[in-house]
């Protein structure tokens, strides 16, 4: 589904969320299973939860969850998925566009998988955002593209290295630690069914509690 930019965002991601009953395979994304797996739970902020997948899975470990979409037949799914589990009470699922808002609070850990987007979403900005509401000790985990997928040669969407990532936060010295900046190698299922290889990065970051 190509995303023509005179529709609103919304409008958009309701209509992709609605062509077929799950769009996502349901599973947790591989990166927030690898940096969190062994953090202690706590408040944790999902920014562009989706269909719930990695907000469930943190909530299962002990995490409150904040999920966040600009979609609601997006969290409407998701809260039904979560209704079928003994961890719903939770996960609170939060209507949000991020462009324009953002939700209030600390969290000890803000996770943001695979932000992007094909409008002019501010996707600096909000990971700003993101970074200002992480309390101390807590961790900013930013997980990204970093190749245009084969069904979307001419693709347009920006896609930073990890150091982009990083510079573009904006850190004042001596308060975070950057505990992971790289490019690593993902394997997934592209729309055509076939194996779809590609490169993907993961920025993690703490903040120091003095």
């Amino acid at each position: 589904m190509t995303h023509d930019v005179t529709v609103p965002d919304q409008e958009f991601w309701d209509a992709r969320y609605a062509e077929s009953d799950r769009i996502w395979s349901g599973r947790p994304n591989a990166a927030l299973v690898r940096e969190a797996g062994d953090l202690t739970p706590g408040r944790a902020l999902d920014l562009g939860c989706g269909e719930g997948a990695d907000a469930l899975w943190l909530a299962e470990r002990g995490w409150e969850v904040t999920a966040v979409d600009i979609s609601r037949v997006a969290l409407d799914r998701a809260a039904g998925h979560a209704a079928a589990t003994a961890v719903a009470d939770r996960i609170t699922w939060q209507h949000c566009d991020l462009g324009t808002a953002f939700p209030a609070g600390t969290f000890d850990l803000v996770t943001a998988q695979f932000l992007h987007s094909h409008s002019d979403m501010p996707r600096e900005d909000i990971l700003r955002k993101a970074a200002g509401a992480v309390a101390p000790g807590g961790v900013l985990l930013i997980v990204g593209h970093a190749g245009i997928p084969a069904w979307e040669p001419d693709s347009e969407v920006p896609l930073p290295t990890p150091d982009e990532v990083v510079g573009a936060l904006g850190l004042p010295d001596g308060q975070w630690d950057l505990l992971r900046c790289e490019e690593h190698p993902s394997f997934r299922t592209g729309h055509d069914g076939k194996p779809d290889p590609r490169t993907d990065n993961t920025v993690k970051l703490r903040r120091r509690t003095a």
